[in-house]
């Protein structure tokens, strides 16, 4: 028969160390009262009794969780299919682990808003922080975490109050008009663009930027046609199948990600269309999707593990010296690949 291993308390330790269980409690959680003789005592006989403090009782004496809440976009099983979020993640796993940090994956039903998750997880003292992945146009979360002074950041800017709300993003304006404006000096006329999730503030940034640069060079904005649909390989296909059909003469397409673009070129090879000789076609994000396809797609680096990371600083910023209304652009890259002739 095994003897069960009888637990060692906070009790114990206190008698062993000749000083009351509230002591020993102020020594787990650094309190500068404390005399150092006192403390290494408590540390010595907490080593010999081998007692661990429970992390939980330890973080309550701290007042503080070292837990950051991280808020999944609608249908989380899905965006993460998508390759901005596994490397998003990768960057905030690795800034959180870094910092001692851990990480409360939380998601929202279908359809529905994250203020009432991102509420619970504020009024449960659940995290110390909270990190939203995606920025919508309306977006009460953000709202209300200002409101509370409760330590957070957003993945993309905000689109009212750029200059009061923690976030880190992209120029995506700036990035969509460079790679619009790159594939107007190849000498292409009638683009069209295809992007998803016209709700969040990336789409419309990405919208402005193709826009922009369409007006700087002279284009008619009715020979620059807007196609709106969700982020995946599908809406690629339909709008793609679309344009073969429309009877016009498109000679390129900007898709605001590579997934969409990878459909797009799909379907425009089912089709029997030939990339890039028949017509262009560019994306964003350079994931491993525009490098390997069957015609390497030019795509925009926008850094998704750059931006994890550094949303997760921003949190810790606020966390611990109190900064607030921090903002961070992290530069992007066009990288030319086969589907423009490069």
């Amino acid at each position: 028969m095994v003897k069960k291993r009888q637990r060692i308390t906070i009790k114990d330790v206190a008698r062993e160390a000749g000083v009351s269980p509230s002591t020993v409690s102020r020594v787990i959680s650094n309190n500068p009262r404390i005399s150092r003789k006192t403390t290494e005592n408590v540390l010595k006989q907490m080593k010999r009794l081998g007692y661990h403090p429970n992390a939980i009782a330890r973080n309550l004496a701290r007042n503080s969780s070292r837990t950051i809440g991280l808020i999944m976009p609608d249908r989380p099983g899905e965006a993460l299919l998508n390759p901005f979020f596994p490397e998003a993640l990768r960057g905030i796993i690795k800034s959180a682990t870094k910092a001692s940090y851990d990480i409360l994956l939380s998601s929202t039903p279908p359809g529905s808003d994250d203020f009432r998750t991102v509420r619970e997880l504020v009024s449960t003292a659940k995290v110390d922080g909270i990190l939203i992945m995606t920025s919508k146009i309306e977006n009460k979360s953000t709202q209300y975490l200002r409101e509370m002074e409760f330590p957070f950041s957003v993945i993309g800017s905000p689109y009212k109050d750029v200059d009061d709300s923690n976030h880190v993003d992209n120029d995506n304006m700036q990035a969509s008009h460079e790679l619009t404006t790159y594939l107007l000096e190849k000498g292409c006329r009638r683009l069209a663009l295809i992007t998803g999730g016209r709700f969040l503030t990336v789409t419309e940034e990405r919208i402005k930027g193709f826009k922009k640069a369409l007006e700087e060079n002279g284009v008619d904005q009715d020979d620059g046609v807007i196609f709106v649909g969700d982020f995946n390989e599908e809406t690629g296909k339909k709008y793609a199948r679309e344009i073969i059909q429309s009877g016009k003469e498109f000679d390129a397409v900007v898709a605001t990600d590579d997934v969409v673009a990878y459909g797009v070129v799909s379907a425009f090879m089912e089709e029997g269309l030939r990339v890039p000789e028949d017509i262009m076609v560019a994306g964003f994000n350079n994931s491993l999707l525009s490098r390997q396809c069957t015609v390497p797609i030019t795509s925009v680096e926008i850094h998704a593990d750059l931006l994890g990371a550094q949303a997760v600083e921003v949190i810790l910023e606020n966390i611990h010296k109190g900064e607030q209304q921090k903002k961070r652009i992290v530069t992007h890259t066009i990288y030319k690949r086969k589907s423009t002739f490069d």
